[in-house]
């Protein structure tokens, strides 16, 4: 039997889990104020997760802002959120046993013009990863479709992780999509498109979406805005 590939009801649960992640970011919005720590607004996404039903957090809450935010496994610091900054959300929960995935970059205050085509390059990016997924597409060719947008835009060397992963009772299983992997996707597995550019000593931007592969693309179970929001 393969694990990566999921039943309806462990969709179901998935769904679930990422429609937490959603809840949480939109209070974010709400929440998120110039002069909070990193910290702070970690702790604020464990306990939101928590009151929506959330059992705990799949992995540890990355909350990175500025340069801070040119680290993709950053971890959450005393640091104090400025306007002129980029604040990485990567959050995720447990929930009835199965995990969720999902990053968004927001502005604070405002973004300058190379902020705004940094966005714009990754998003574009992210939605190139999101048409290749399909059931019998190499999960190479997923990564390189994300990957040969930021190469052709001048930022191949600062993409510096794959694009994807597999998501369920573990947060981080098969499949792998990055410029390595030899599997194929399968219909019915939960799956991650999450490009990144991070510019040393500026900042850095990460968009992520978890979704279903299906025989005719994929279902997006990541609903959260994808345009640049200026906090």
């Amino acid at each position: 039997m393969d694990k990566t590939v999921k039943t309806p009801e462990e969709l179901l649960i998935i769904t679930k889990a990422e429609a937490i992640g959603d809840k949480t970011f939109k209070h974010l919005l709400d929440y998120i104020k110039v002069g909070m720590t990193e910290l702070e607004i970690a702790d604020e996404v464990e306990r939101s997760m928590r009151f929506l039903g959330a059992e705990g957090l799949s992995f540890p809450t990355i909350v990175v802002s500025g340069v801070n935010s040119n680290q993709p496994h950053g971890e959450p610091s005393d640091r104090k959120i400025q306007e002129g900054d980029f604040l990485t959300l990567d959050i995720g929960c447990v929930y009835r046993g199965y995990c969720s995935d999902m990053t968004r970059t927001v502005a604070i205050g405002y973004a300058t013009d190379e902020m705004k085509k940094i966005y714009d390059i990754v998003l574009e990016a992210q939605l190139a990863g999101l048409e290749m997924v399909k059931a019998g597409v190499k999960c190479f060719d997923v990564d390189k479709a994300s990957r040969d947008v930021i190469e052709e835009a001048g930022y191949g060397e600062f993409y510096i992780h794959g694009t994807g992963h597999g998501v369920g009772t573990e947060v981080h299983e098969p499949p792998t999509l990055n410029a390595r992997s030899s599997e194929v996707l399968k219909e019915n597995q939960a799956v991650t498109v999450e490009p990144g550019i991070y510019l040393p000593d500026k900042f850095g931007v990460r968009i992520e979406d978890l979704v279903i592969v299906t025989e005719f693309g994929y279902a997006n179970l990541t609903h959260s805005p994808k345009e640049l929001i200026i906090l």
